[in-house]
């Protein structure tokens, strides 16, 4: 997320946090998608992690990005820490390690969001080359120890380190380490929210072995083909997970503010200071009682940042945030939001995939996200191994992306943009496997070479 949100409000009912979901209902034909992709930066000389000061570090690829671009900066304390785009609505940000964050703008088709991601990556090439930088498509840093990554200079980076080793075991890694693909989409109604975010919560396990490629931790095969999903079973149980109780009766945006409300905070924005009241919940918080600021009511921008610090496989916003992807390789990235367009924006193909998972306890859709880390497309549910889901759910994608006809300047519709995900079918392996063969093949034990064939 680029920036913290702005608007000093005081809230003053419940209510008023329902709205504020509420206000994101759209008329299909206004209906968007946007997508976010992080890319790990490394020295090109030693691949190395790259740190925020000096004449060749973050801090310096990020002014030379808002020299080209002409975008706003976004400031913390004197650092530069991000940028926007006021006319498009696109950003640039950090994560805590430096992954270097595309937010794209809101666009119609998944034609545009390749079109943004080419000149994005171009870009970026023209400021980073020089300074002797370069960037990894991989959902995990393949060589690196935590310790050796830097942290950015945000201050609510500063709190969620301190606060993240009391609430789990591989919180730090979530941070410094991982990145992440995600596509944002919107709903018509709170009804075809619920039903967008019980069919995506379900199925986010396919997602997640269709980009599965973080099988390395420090130069060696971790055990897992996507050892970032793996991290998010164990970073913080109380923000993150299934949401077993959004497939119950009376799900709805009252449900998902009583849900955010229980959740721990971990700052208040005041200004440029960031507060730390970590562990502290927003309901505490909402009534007065929150210990560091005493008799304070939160704000429209505090509900907004604490939805922010919310991470279950998919996050509902004033849209619905799919979550459960590794980052990778950008020949690969469009494929994410044609995946989930196809399925949820049309809406045969939305009927079709609840289908598919309307049947599934809250325990079983459990052991399968559990599983697809380590097992890929070999978990099983019920009676059914996770490729033959997956395959099905490419189906009914190809198919929904082909009703919506959205066609590029040479008359091809939308579903080109998953053939890297038709190959991954074809082969029956996830991209991990693909990599751990190189691995023991020709890359000879070592994962040296991913900074050249995985690089953006």
């Amino acid at each position: 997320m680029a920036r913290d949100q702005i608007d000093m409000t005081p809230l003053q009912s419940r209510d008023e946090l329902v709205a504020w979901f509420e206000a994101g209902c759209k008329d299909p034909s206004e209906f968007r998608m946007g997508t976010e992709h992080e890319k790990t930066p490394f020295t090109l000389e030693g691949h190395r992690p790259v740190p925020y000061e000096g004449a060749r570090g973050i801090g310096a690829l990020l002014e030379g990005m808002k020299l080209l671009l002409g975008w706003e900066p976004i400031m913390e304390k004197g650092n530069i820490i991000g940028l926007y785009d006021v006319t498009g609505g696109g950003a640039i940000s950090l994560e805590p390690g430096g992954q270097f964050e595309l937010s794209g703008a809101p666009v119609e088709n998944v034609h545009q969001t390749q079109s943004e991601l080419m000149a994005h990556l171009a870009q970026v090439r023209e400021i980073a080359a020089p300074l002797g930088i370069g960037f990894l498509g991989l959902g995990m840093t393949p060589s690196w120890s935590r310790a050796e990554i830097p942290m950015m200079p945000k201050g609510r980076y500063k709190i969620m380190t301190n606060y993240m080793p009391k609430v789990g075991q591989y919180g730090l890694d979530m941070m410094y380490r991982t990145c992440t693909v995600q596509t944002n989409l919107d709903f018509s109604s709170e009804a075809d929210m619920v039903k967008k975010l019980r069919v995506s919560l379900a199925l986010q396990p396919v997602a997640t072995a269709l980009f599965a490629n973080s099988p390395f931790t420090e130069g060696r095969p971790n055990g897992f083909l996507s050892f970032r999903s793996e991290i998010w079973r164990d970073t913080d149980n109380a923000r993150s997970g299934m949401m077993p109780w959004a497939f119950e009766d009376g799900m709805g945006f009252e449900r998902y503010v009583d849900y955010a409300l229980d959740v721990p905070m971990y700052f208040v924005k005041r200004g440029e200071e960031y507060i730390d009241v970590s562990g502290s919940s927003f309901r505490a918080f909402f009534d007065g009682r929150n210990n560091n600021l005493p008799g304070e009511r939160p704000t429209l921008s505090d509900w907004a940042n604490h939805l922010s610090t919310i991470f279950p496989e998919v996050r509902l916003k004033r849209y619905l945030e799919m979550r459960g992807s590794d980052g990778g390789p950008w020949g690969r990235l469009p494929a994410l939001p044609a995946f989930w367009v196809g399925l949820l924006y049309d809406d045969v193909a939305l009927d079709a995939a609840w289908e598919i998972v309307k049947h599934w306890t809250a325990q079983e859709r459990q052991a399968l996200r559990d599983d697809v880390p380590r097992m890929g497309f070999k978990a099983r549910i019920k009676d059914r191994y996770l490729f033959e889901i997956a395959k099905e759910c490419l189906v009914l994608a190809h198919s929904g992306l082909r009703r919506r006809g959205r066609i590029d300047q040479l008359g091809r519709d939308e579903t080109r943009h998953l053939e890297p995900l038709d190959r991954i079918i074809d082969s029956g392996r996830t991209p991990a496997e693909e990599m751990l063969d190189k691995f023991n093949g020709p890359w000879k034990g070592s994962v040296e070479p991913a900074y050249a064939e995985y690089a953006f």
